[in-house]
C-alpha cells in the first residue's frame, strides 16, 4: 500500500480504523528526506497498516492541532485512540517494532484508559 496524504478534511475518516501511522514532514527538512524511503517501504511490507503523510507547509493547521514543533514527528492511531507520538527520524528496525507494537495492544486497556483521561480534561 502506498502512502496516502493527510490534510484536515479526510483526517477524521482516515485514523477511524486499524492502524495509522501518520509522518509529519516538510521538502525543505532533511531529516524528513531520509525517513521518507523507510516510511514508504514499511507502508509496502505491511499493507493492513494505514501510512499517511502530512505535508507541515501545506497542512499548517493539521500540524498546530497535534502541536508539532520538530519533524519529522510519527504519530500511531490505533481504532481511532492516538497511542503514540514522538518526534524524529526512527530507524527500520525500530520502525517495525513500533508497527508491531501499536498492533498488539490490548485495545480494551487503552480504550479504558483513553476514557478516563478523555473525563479528566478540563471541560470534560
Amino acid at each position: 500500500m502506498a502512502t496516502t496524504t493527510l490534510t484536515a478534511a479526510n483526517h477524521d475518516e482516515t485514523v477511524q480504523d486499524g492502524v495509522v501511522l501518520i509522518d509529519f514532514w516538510a521538502g525543505w527538512c532533511v531529516p524528513c528526506q531520509r525517513f521518507a524511503p523507510i516510511f514508504e517501504q514499511a507502508s509496502e511490507e505491511h499493507t493492513d497498516v494505514t501510512f499517511a503523510k502530512v505535508d507541515t507547509e501545506d497542512q499548517q493547521e493539521l500540524a498546530m492541532r497535534y502541536g508539532v514543533t520538530s519533524i519529522p514527528t510519527l504519530v500511531a492511531y490505533r481504532d481511532g485512540i492516538p497511542v503514540f507520538s514522538q518526534p524524529g527520524a526512527l530507524p527500520q528496525s525500530a520502525l517495525e517494532d513500533l508497527i508491531n507494537q501499536v498492533q498488539n495492544l490490548d485495545m480494551d486497556e487503552v480504550r479504558k484508559a483513553y476514557a478516563e483521561a478523555q473525563s479528566q480534561q478540563p471541560g470534560a
